[in-house]
């Protein structure tokens, strides 16, 4: 079978997420539906968005078809089935969002497919390199400009519509580093001194890569985006490691990022307010702080917990509660209990309703969608190419585990997105972009590998 062919059917997976998971919704408000009617529309509303959905990544495929015939078969299916997840556990929490979600992910689907026509010659990205990393330096400035969003400049409002630039910088920066170290990278080995069992690049090579990583650095700190800042860092070392085969540099690396955020911990109050909270949530300090406390944390833990190994049951996660809230003296409203669990927590709301074994099933499909960027990388057989999909995959798995082990307790909590399943138009956008250079990367290197055979 070709590899298109394994493209469409495993397609189908993704479709059938979306008919089985909007249907579990409708049967789980079965209060609101009565006798045969409600089973009617449960069954004709499911299938129809199933089929909508399957309709939208055919149209995908077909565009994958016919300009990327060899790329990677199946990078585009397991996003398909991330973002169909997190459609329904978005229609779940809210069906406004998960209709705006919709239209997010439709528009993602459009600038996936102009990315990978217009692109098709991805490498001519390297002669705009630094122009690129001007761009993604901007983006990082902007928001600066607004308002913050629980102490972090996370975004831009434009009316009604609020933009995350951080998400596009960090996949202009990865080309930017990738251009810029495919042609150092032999010259930051050979051309060093070693100072006590440390490759000392010269500056002259090195300076100009670490002025512009430096940069986009010291502004994720002005921001306040930590998560980011993580991202970044983590690739940049992911890229210098396969650039150079030099751990001593990923070493000094580590090192250094731990010097500086123990420095900002105490300098930036945001900061130090969430490893507060990571280091003991449920101090009754901490819980019963206005802004800044570990509420939304030890509630996640506790979401986590009661979930146990299979779950309450789709659609079951307690998210409000009626009741007083303790602002309010006069009415009745929903207060949450889980704060943000369409966009930082819903991994929380997954764990609770899917039980462990749910949650280990999500976090497989990133494992097997990290794998497959990783193994593009290998096969890649110019520089370029290889590091842009090593710092593409980087930056992807590092998302994910910012975001999963901020509300495991694993580290301190951030305010990333979950690639594909959280609520957020940029986070959808950027990734599909993501998306887009490693199938093109892949078209190329699985192309060239099959000729040189």
């Amino acid at each position: 079978m070709s590899a298109r062919n394994r493209e469409l059917f495993a397609l189908l997976p993704a479709a059938l997420l979306i008919t089985a998971g909007f249907a579990a919704v409708f049967l789980s408000r079965d209060d609101l539906l009565g006798g045969l009617s409600g089973t009617n529309q449960i069954s004709n509303a499911s299938l129809t968005y199933g089929a909508i959905f399957l309709g939208l990544c055919f149209a995908a495929h077909l565009v994958l078809r016919v300009t990327l015939p060899n790329a990677d078969p199946y990078l585009f299916p397991l996003a398909a089935l991330l973002a169909s997840f997190g459609l329904v556990e978005i229609y779940r929490i809210d069906d406004g969002l998960a209709r705006l979600q919709a239209q997010w992910f439709v528009i993602g689907l459009g600038l996936f497919t102009a990315t990978i026509v217009l692109l098709r010659d991805y490498r001519k990205l390297e002669n705009y390199r630094y122009l690129i990393a001007i761009g993604g330096i901007l983006l990082l400035i902007l928001p600066r400009a607004f308002s913050p969003v629980n102490g972090a400049y996370l975004s831009i409002q434009v009316g009604s519509l609020s933009v995350q630039p951080a998400e596009f910088a960090k996949i202009a920066m990865v080309i930017f580093l990738a251009s810029y170290l495919r042609d150092t990278r032999q010259l930051l080995v050979t051309a060093g001194r070693r100072v006590a069992g440390i490759t000392i690049p010269p500056v002259k090579h090195f300076g100009p890569m670490l002025v512009i990583w430096g940069t986009s650095m010291l502004l994720l700190f002005f921001i306040r985006d930590i998560g980011s800042s993580v991202m970044f860092f983590g690739a940049f070392l992911a890229m210098v490691y396969v650039a150079t085969d030099r751990l001593s540099f990923v070493v000094v690396g580590v090192a250094l990022f731990a010097l500086g955020g123990y420095l900002v911990a105490g300098h930036i109050g945001h900061i130090s307010d969430r490893i507060d909270a990571w280091q003991d949530p449920f101090d009754p300090v901490l819980l019963n702080k206005a802004s800044g406390g570990s509420y939304q944390l030890a509630q996640g833990l506790w979401a986590q917990a009661d979930g146990g190994v299979l779950g309450q049951g789709f659609g079951q996660a307690v998210l409000r509660i009626g009741g007083q809230c303790a602002t309010t003296t006069t009415s009745t409203v929903d207060c949450s209990l889980l704060p943000a669990p369409h966009t930082d927590f819903i991994y929380a709301v997954i764990t609770n309703e899917l039980g462990l074994a749910g949650a280990a099933g999500l976090l497989c499909v990133y494992l097997l969608l990290v794998q497959r960027g990783f193994k593009i990388a290998m096969l890649a057989r110019d520089s370029f190419s290889k590091l842009l999909a090593t710092g593409l995959t980087s930056v992807f798995a590092l998302q994910v585990f910012v975001i999963v082990g901020g509300v495991t307790k694993l580290i301190p909590l951030t305010g990333v997105t979950l690639p594909f399943v959280s609520y957020g138009g940029s986070s959808v956008l950027a990734n599909f972009v993501l998306l887009a250079l490693l199938l093109l990367v892949s078209d190329r290197a699985r192309r060239d590998a099959a000729t040189a055979a």
